[in-house]
This record gives C-alpha cells, sequence and structure tokens, in this order.
C-alpha cells in the first residue's frame, strides 16, 4: 500500500470537508443536477476517446495507483551482482533453476534467453522491445485519467452555463435567481474538484511508478548483457550502480559491506 497516496486523499477530503462545515450550510454544496453533468458528461469524454478495452483497465490502474508494487533499483542490483558471482563460478546454465523461481517476469525472460545461449544483440533487441510496449501501454493508461482531468473542468463549465441559462429564464421570479447561481458555481466547483484532487494527481502518480519500473527495467538489461558477457562482478555492479542516486548508492554498500570480500574473491 502506497501511504502517500492514500494520506493525500484523505488530507484532501478532510481539508475540503472542514471548508465547507465552516462555511455553515453542508446542503448547499450538495447537487445532483451538477453532479450528473460533471461526472456523466466526463464518462462520456472518455468512452468517446478510449475503448471497452481500455477503460475495463481502469480498476488495475487504480490499484497500481494506491499498491506500490514496483521493487527498488538497489534490490534488483544486488540480485543481479549475485548472479554474476554465480555465473563467473559455475557458468550460465547454472542460472538457469534460479530463472525459473523468479517473480519478475522481465528479468526471468531476460536470464532464460542467456541460459539459452541467445546472441547479445538478440537479447538487448528481444527486452528493449518488451520495454518500448511496456511503455506504450503504461502512457495509455495513464492517458485515461489525464484525458478525464482535462474533460472534468470542461463540464463543469458546461454545466454552469445550462444552469445560467435556466437562471436567466427565471427572471421575473427574483427569488429563484440565488438558488439558481449556486447550482451554477457548483458545476465547476465539482469539475475543478474533481480534475485536481483525483484525476490529475493520479495521472502524475502512475507517470512517477511508469518512469521507476522503466529505470529498473533498463538496469536489468545493462545487467543481464554484463553476466552474458562474462564481465567481472566488481565491474557489473560498479556499472549497475552508475543508474543509482547517491542516496541509494549508499543503502546499498550499508546492506552489502559485509559482503565485499566474496565480491573480490569471486573477481
Amino acid at each position: 500500500m502506497d501511504i502517500a497516496t492514500v494520506v493525500g486523499f484523505i488530507a484532501g477530503a478532510i481539508i475540503f470537508g472542514i471548508v465547507v462545515l465552516l462555511g455553515g450550510n453542508v446542503i448547499i454544496f450538495v447537487s445532483i443536477q451538477s453532479a450528473l453533468v460533471v461526472l456523466g458528461g466526463t464518462l462520456a469524454g472518455v468512452m468517446i476517446s478510449y475503448t471497452f478495452d481500455d477503460l475495463k483497465n481502469i480498476p488495475n490502474l487504480l490499484r497500481v495507483s494506491f499498491q506500490n508494487d514496483n521493487v527498488e533499483s538497489e534490490h534488483v542490483i544486488e540480485t543481479l551482482v549475485d548472479f554474476a558471482e554465480k555465473a563467473r563460478r559455475e557458468g550460465l546454465l547454472a542460472l538457469e533453476d534460479d530463472a525459473n523461481q523468479m517473480e519478475d517476469e522481465f528479468l526471468k525472460k531476460g536470464i532464460q534467453l542467456v541460459v539459452d545461449g541467445t546472441d547479445p544483440e538478440l537479447v538487448r533487441n528481444i527486452l528493449e522491445t518488451k520495454l518500448t510496449f511496456l511503455t506504450e501501454r503504461h502512457t495509455k493508461g495513464r492517458g485515461i485519467f489525464s484525458t478525464m482531468g482535462e474533460l472534468a473542468p470542461a463540464f463543469g463549465m458546461i454545466g454552469t452555463l445550462i444552469g445560467l441559462i435556466q437562471m436567466l429564464s427565471q427572471l421575473d421570479d427574483p427569488d429563484q435567481l440565488g438558488g439558481g447561481m449556486a447550482i451554477a458555481l457548483i458545476t465547476t466547483l465539482y469539475g475543478a474538484l474533481l480534475a485536481n484532487w483525483i484525476f490529475i494527481p493520479l495521472t502524475k502518480n502512475l507517470e512517477t511508478q511508469s518512469n521507476h519500473e522503466i529505470h529498473v527495467k533498463e538496469v536489468i538489461i545493462e545487467g543481464i548483457l554484463s553476466i552474458q558477457a562474462g564481465e567481472n562482478p566488481r565491474i557489473v555492479k560498479e556499472k549497475l550502480h552508475a543508474f543509482l542516486s547517491e542516496g541509494e548508492k549508499q543503502q546499498v554498500e550499508a546492506r552489502t559491506g559485509g559482503t565485499e570480500e566474496a565480491t573480490e574473491d569471486a573477481s
């Protein structure tokens, strides 16, 4: 569970709730008509923009947003360095059993290609192609929420215009003007709130997670090719550390400091 995402949504709800309560009359912020225009219009626009198969993926996208399942780069590097040590001692075929036990399908596929003796250039092409299609899927997924973020304020404005038209049609009854204006503005509020509290933040969340996953897979590609080339495990480690920030490097060194001698012996 991604705590930051959950806290962000809860904090937004609390802040908005407090502001509304301080105003004294909560019921004036409730409008079924406004909700229908904004939610219905946004949903209709998204359905026109994407296929039904794309929209079926929305629950999975929400799960990804709230459950941070991404593997950290430093853990992947530690695994790849261990594989490099084992391959140097026992040969590439010794990695076959380890590959079959992996949960990461991308890493598993890469090790299997290496064990099968696939040409290094072909290994790179296959893995980079998989990475390209993964990037395209991620882009389309977050594009759904990005589209919602664009449509919600627009339909909020459309709802406001509808409310103003209805209000102006009742100019002969001044008592109705205040309520009509309130409903018109509430529609704009709904659109802006949904866009800036939910849809746009979800888009940014998915983009951040996608960039992280792509970064990890780039590390995997470089590590697998280094293992296949039979490079010294210490060289593999230094090469992959180039993908890490200084803070991440320090964390890795703190965890692996005790195994440094083993790495040197393997070299």
